[in-house]
Order: structure tokens, then C-alpha cells, then sequence
């Protein structure tokens, strides 16, 4: 093995150097049962990111124009608060918020298909929390995720 080798398998991260080395893996999703491409796939981080900023700005300006009538140092609190309600609403009734519904994902519990109020009460909470959101599997799914048993799939 030459240099380049040695820090491209380190770059690429440990999950590609353990498949160059022969483990299989399999894709993302698949010990959930979900199919590989297509509806019900599991969604892509960069939608996921995309339909959070979309989520994010809806709830910021809300803030700003409804609540705090301009920016002040309590706007990203209220827009917090903003988000809180609309995800526990809209995620425990609909299965997606308006971020969500643009990039065309939903969010689906593994057992029934469909999330209750207070699963989505569960993972709205640890969400806002960031530090839940930012921990994935292998299969890409956040600790929030995986404590509410939730998954989101695309539509």
C-alpha cells in the first residue's frame, strides 16, 4: 500500500477502509427494512439538512415578525420555541413539517407507519436539543430518531 492509499482509506473514514478490507455492509436501511432507492427509501442527509434550514427559516421569521417585531437577543429563543410546536404538531399529525413536505420526506415509526403525538412530542424535545440530532448510526438515523423509533423516509 503507497501513501495515497493509507490517506485516502483514513479520509474516506473507517466504514470504507472496513469495505475495502471485504466486510459488507449492505446499504442504509436495509436492516430496517426499508428498500434501497425510490419511495420509502431512507432519506439522504442533504434533504434532511435542506427541509431543517427550510423549518428553521419559517420559524425565525414567524419569530421575528410575530413575536419580537424585529431582531433582538430573544428571537433565536422564541424561534426555538416556534419550532418546538410547529415539528410536535405537524411531525405527531401529519408525519411532516412544511421543510420536510418541500424536499419531500416524512417521518414514519417502524413498527405502525404512522407517529403518535407523543412520539413525535419525544423526538421534537430531543431534536432541540442538537446534540441527539447530530449522533447517527450506520444507517444514518439520528439518536433522536432511534429513541423515539422513528425513521424518515422519502416520499
Amino acid at each position: 500500500m503507497d501513501n495515497r492509499q493509507a490517506i485516502g482509506s483514513w479520509l474516506s473514514g473507517p466504514r470504507a477502509a472496513m469495505e475495502d478490507a471485504g466486510a459488507d455492509f449492505g446499504y442504509r436501511g436495509e436492516q430496517l427494512g426499508l428498500p434501497e432507492e425510490g419511495p420509502n427509501s431512507l432519506a439522504r442527509p442533504g434533504r434532511r439538512l435542506g427541509a431543517i434550514a427550510v423549518d428553521w427559516a419559517l420559524c425565525l421569521l414567524i419569530a421575528y415578525s410575530l413575536i419580537t417585531h424585529g431582531y433582538d437577543q430573544g428571537t433565536g429563543n422564541w424561534a426555538l420555541a416556534v419550532f418546538f410546536v410547529m415539528s410536535a404538531l405537524t411531525v405527531g399529525t401529519i408525519g411532516f413539517t412544511p421543510g420536510k413536505r418541500l424536499f419531500r420526506i416524512r417521518v414514519v415509526a417502524l413498527e405502525t407507519g404512522t407517529v403518535n403525538p407523543l412520539r413525535a412530542l419525544l423526538r421534537t424535545f430531543l431534536l432541540c436539543l442538537a446534540i441527539p440530532a447530530l449522533v447517527w448510526d450506520r444507517d444514518g438515523r439520528g439518536l433522536h430518531d432511534r429513541l423515539a423509533k422513528t425513521v424518515e423516509v422519502r416520499v
